[in-house]
Order: structure tokens, then sequence, then C-alpha cells
């Protein structure tokens, strides 16, 4: 009965994400039970610049597994846009790849489909314990109390990335570590046809990132201590509020910025046109488009005015990253398990990690120096100190879905130049909150 309404489920928020997504649905790239013996299907999330960047950087290591196992891995990289609805599809139907990449916020969503291994101590000790990885990188692979629904691949965290060359030539010495220090250091640098802050507006999982974090900082939550939406609250309407009144009210995102949702807030900041932008490990996609080492600094999101990073309200990211899943219905479970041992194993860890420009999951390969770098202690610190997981609720992809779109529509009015009002702010969650399932 479970997996039925689980399912159900599903469906609907294919049907949800179809209008918010592009091309979802399609599974004609192979599914478990169309894997050949002695292959894998692999599905991979867009993690570099492009999709030719991910084969070049996966390509070689999926060549280094099949030389040591004799099982060879058909891949596919699937862009962010596409990866939910196809993997939705893929659930409600049935036909998946053997393994793939979940966004960890999904985790406890696909969970409840039941169509993904569970992680239990059997499975944990095919890959060589759960005790090997990070111990927020597993709360975020499956609602608390069961067996987590995937394993940890690459971890992340937000950081405020700042071009030093414009933060010099507006004669500012430090980044901003507050909101209200944000808004000031923002209108010195908001002038000349350039911009202070990038946004993704019409990106709703950034949107719900950026609010879900401002939501802790108020002292709030987008589900209650059952589990129940409580989107509305005047706390998550006053974040939501702050979020979207840095272009409607302070005018230091650019009005345009409403539009973007694939990574154009990235190429501003590399072209030079906004100074700060608020990302998950960017180093990687500054590099590709142009930015050479030294030309950004890192420093935390900020914080309410009088504190500093660290847990509760001062909460300053979610805790990101990237889970190896595995279909439960795979035809070749043995060969599953060895590459995800291989692709969490200590050297695989470190070298995907490097490229990726994320934290490795796993404790041992941490301690490569690489990840000693002024970037990756910043996001390492906020892991370890003052990230916090979105709600491992079976409804928080339907969460990003609803909410994300209600602050896009909110974006869409301050760039129209409609006003942002507490009681706009308030009708655009409640509608949220009523679309979600009951």
């Amino acid at each position: 009965m479970r997996r039925t309404r689980a399912a159900a489920a599903a469906a609907v928020t294919v049907a949800l994400l179809t209008a918010t997504a592009c091309g979802g649905g399609s599974t004609d790239s192979g599914g478990a039970s169309n894997t050949a013996p002695g292959e894998l299907t692999y599905w991979a999330s867009n993690q570099g610049p492009d999709i030719a960047a991910d084969q070049a950087t996966l390509g070689p290591e999926l060549k280094k597994f099949e030389q040591r196992t004799g099982i060879k891995v058909k891949l596919e990289v699937v862009p962010w846009p596409d990866l939910l609805n196809r993997i939705l599809a893929a659930t409600a139907s049935g036909q998946g790849p053997d393994v793939l990449n979940i966004g960890n916020t999904w985790s406890s969503s696909l969970q409840a489909t039941g169509a993904l291994l569970p992680w239990d101590t059997a499975n944990f000790e095919a890959i060589g314990g759960k005790d090997r990885f990070v111990e927020s990188a597993i709360g975020s692979a499956g609602a608390a109390g069961k067996d987590p629904a995937a394993v940890p691949l690459y971890s992340m965290s937000y950081a405020l990335y700042y071009n030093k060359k414009m933060f010099r030539e507006a004669g500012i010495e430090k980044p901003p570590a507050t909101w209200d220090e944000m808004v000031t250091t923002g209108r010195k640098l908001s002038k000349d046809g350039k911009w202070a802050l990038g946004a993704e507006g019409s990106n709703p999982s950034n949107n719900i990132h950026q609010a879900f974090v401002l939501s802790r900082q108020h002292g709030a939550d987008f589900f209650d201590a059952a589990g129940k939406p409580s989107f509305d609250t005047p706390a998550n309407v006053e974040a939501v509020k702050q979020y979207v009144d840095l272009m409607a009210k302070e005018k230091i995102i650019a009005p345009g910025n409403a539009e973007y949702d694939k990574n154009q807030s990235l190429q501003d900041f590399a072209g030079g046109r906004t100074a700060m932008v608020l990302w998950q490990s960017a180093a990687s996609s500054f590099t590709a488009h142009g930015m050479k080492e030294g030309d950004w600094g890192v420093a935390p999101v900020p914080v309410p005015a009088g504190g500093a990073p660290g847990t509760g309200r001062n909460t300053n990211s979610m805790v990101a990253g990237i889970n190896l899943a595995v279909f439960k219905n795979t035809d070749n479970i043995d060969g599953a398990l060895k590459f995800v041992k291989f692709m969490t194993g200590d050297e695989e860890q470190k070298i995907l990690n490097k490229a990726y420009g994320s934290i490795p999951p796993v404790r041992a390969a941490q301690s490569d120096p690489a990840f000693a770098a002024e970037d990756l202690t910043v996001l390492r610190d906020t892991l370890a100190t003052s990230a916090a997981p979105l709600p491992q609720v079976p409804e928080e992809s339907q969460f990003e879905t609803t909410v994300g779109t209600a602050i896009k529509e909110l974006f869409a009015d301050a760039a129209a130049g409609r006003p942002v009002t507490t009681e706009s702010v308030k009708a655009k969650l409640t509608k949220a909150q009523q679309q979600m399932p009951n």
C-alpha cells in the first residue's frame, strides 16, 4: 500500500515538474532491465561546466573500473533541468539505470517511491562500512530512522564568492559578513551598469536553497515537527521577502536575474558584471569561464547582524551534495555494489572531488592537502559547523517545486516593478502550501 501511494505521488510530481523543467520523462537511454550482462548503466548529474566536461572527467575513471572488474559502464550525463523528471519517470515505470546520481535533497522523496536500494548494514559493509562517511553527509541520504536511500558521493556547501578587483575598485576591504553589510556593500557596488549580487531567480531549486537558509536564520522551518508543510508562517514570509527584496527593495540584484536559471549568474560573475554570488563549490566553473585562481575570494554566507556562522539561527548553508543510488530492480546488483565501492573509494574520492571542486564525504579522502585550499576550507568548515540538511520528508521534491516556483514568480514581480509586499509573499506561500499532497 505504501508503494502504491508513493508511486502515485511520484506521478503527481512528474506532472508538476513538466511545466518547469525541460524534456523530462524519457527513458530511451536504457533501464535496469535492459542492461546486458557485464554492463551497468549510470546516470551522472552535470557537475562540470558542461556535459562534455563531465564526460571527459568521468570517462577515464569508468574505463579504470572496467579494467579492474571487467564491467563496462554505459554513461549518460543528465542536465540538471531534466534530472529529477527523468528519475521520477524511471521510479514510476520501473525502467531506470542501474546506478544514478541524485541531489541529496531528493533522497527522502525518492526513498518513498520504494524504487531505490536501501543501504542497510550488509550493503554498507559491501562498500567498506558506513562509518567511512561524514555524519552530516549520511544525514542527507534519507529519512531519519530508515536505512539511507543512497550513499554520499560529493559534498558541497554554499559560500559567498566575491570579485577581488571589483571590491578594490569600490574601496571595499572585506566581504560582507552580515545581511546588513551585504546591503551596504551592495549599494556601493551596484553602479555603472554593474551589480553587486547575482541570483538565479527562475531556478526553483536555487530559490529553495536560499530561502531555507534565511528561514533558519529567522528561527523557522518550512515543515513542522510532524512533517507537515508550514510554508506561510510569519517568519517564513519574512525570510522569503528578505531574499526577493535584494532585488525589489535594495536594488543590488539586476532585474534580469529574475529570468536566470542555468548558471547565468556564474557567467556574469566571471565576466565582471556582478561582484558577488552565493553558490555551491563554484571554483571549477569560474576557471572554465576564463577566471584565474586569485581573481575571486571566498567567505561564509552572511548571517544576521550580531552573529557569526554556527548552528541554529546562524545556519548559513544547506548540506549540499550529490548522492549515489542504486535502482532496486537492477539485474546486476553485485556489479552495482562494486561500482559504488569504486566511486566512494579513497583514491577515487580524491580524484573526482578535486576535479569538481567539492569536498569528499569520505573521511579518509579529506586528508589530502588539495582540500585545504582557501575555497575548500570555507566549504568544509561550513559543512562541519553551520550547515543544515533540507527537510528529509517524502514531499521534499514537491516543496522545491511549489515554493521555488512561488519565489520565481515574486522575482518576476520585482523585475517588472510590481510591489513585493508581506501580503503578496504570504499569498504565494499559501498557494504553494495548498498545492502540496494531503
